[in-house]
């Protein structure tokens, strides 16, 4: 019984941090490989910001085991409004893993208009074809 309440204990605690964590920061990602159905650890992730007619570099990250970036905006609260370019490093991804793509790089523009708290932008990719949407 103790290995069981301990294990709700722990599964509680893991939810409870990943809520906070995307509480805390309003930008999240997920890339999932569907040619395998597997989450794509390793993935190099850019975030720009557009100013005017340049976009401005804001940050970038790595994904996780789970194939996610909890946390890619530069800082916690509230993301400004504006257009934002999340750009998802594939061709370099493919390579390590000797598979050929047509996508080196696959750019993904959104709006953050504030009309929600925490914006989440999941990839689906697989070597010669890719989907996104906006997550939750």
């Amino acid at each position: 019984m103790t290995s069981i309440k301990t294990l709700f204990a722990a599964l509680f605690l893991n939810v409870a941090c990943l809520t906070s964590a995307f509480a805390a920061n309003p930008l999240s990602v997920h890339v999932l490989n569907l040619q395998d159905g597997l989450p794509s650890a390793g993935v190099t992730v850019l975030l720009e910001k557009q100013e005017g007619n340049q976009w401005v570099r804001l940050s970038d990250g790595v994904t996780n085991d789970q194939g996610r970036i909890p946390a890619l905006y530069p800082k916690d609260g509230t993301m400004e409004k504006g257009n934002y370019r999340v750009t998802f490093k594939t061709g370099e991804w493919f390579e390590k893993h000797h598979t050929p793509t047509f996508f080196p790089e696959i750019p993904v523009i959104f709006k953050a208009d504030g009309s929600v708290p925490h914006y989440h932008i999941p990839l689906l990719v697989s070597p010669y074809g890719f989907s996104s949407y906006r997550g939750n």
